[in-house]
């Protein structure tokens, strides 16, 4: 019965931080993110102000927290590849199936709803300071994934930068293409090519993340 109370219990505390993210986002989105209080959004939830802060320390991270789940994606990618694919091919292929899915992520997305999320995110000055933080981390997990490939220190953490530095532009550039008109169905063959370019000089300037 512990097992099963303390599932249960994981699982009402899940629900409670996407309600309370999903809640915030949606007053942000609404009445704008400096006008928007955490106080406005405890009162929205219903639960007091400490509360909140029990689940989310700082206002940014209500929004960072739609976000989470793909929290170093790109190193555990590199780590659960199969026997065979190198690591470049494998986060190719992964950014490419994101494309063809238009995952969020990667910017090739034209619902109403994830745009106004992309351009809250990217528009607001402390909101992009904490997604510098967040790609931080995603850096630090992908160079301990590479380390093997590339014997670690800063050549692990120089690769990685290169490899999330190129993820995030590909996203952004996507992203302001679809802002200034284009549908993601368009602009997919487009964004599948820039893409490919991308990847093709990531493996020539690391070739050693090129082989499996």
């Amino acid at each position: 019965m512990g097992d099963v109370g303390g599932g249960l219990r994981e699982r009402k505390k899940q629900q409670m931080y996407r309600r309370l993210s999903d809640t915030a986002i949606g007053l942000f989105l609404e009445k704008g993110y400096e006008q928007v209080t955490v106080a406005d959004v405890a009162a929205a939830v219903d639960i007091s102000k400490p509360t909140l802060f029990r689940y989310f320390p700082t206002k940014e991270d209500l929004v960072l927290h739609r976000l989470a789940d793909h929290e170093g994606e790109a190193g555990r990618v590199v780590a659960q590849r199969p026997a065979g694919c190198s690591p470049l091919e494998a986060l190719r292929c992964r950014f490419v199936d994101g494309l063809a899915r238009r995952d969020p992520v990667t910017g090739l997305n034209d619902d109403t709803e994830v745009l106004a999320f992309h351009r809250l995110l990217y528009t607001t000055p402390s909101l992009v300071a904490r997604l510098h933080a967040h790609l931080e981390r995603d850096e630090a997990a992908l160079a301990d994934a590479l380390g093997t490939e590339t014997g670690g220190g800063v050549q692990a953490r120089l690769a990685a930068g290169q490899i999330i530095a190129v993820q995030r532009i590909l996203a952004q550039e996507n992203w302001r293409q679809i802002t200034a008109g284009r549908s993601a169905d368009a602009l997919h063959p487009e964004a599948l090519a820039v893409a490919r370019s991308a990847f093709a000089q990531l493996e020539a300037g690391l070739p050693h993340l090129a082989r499996s």
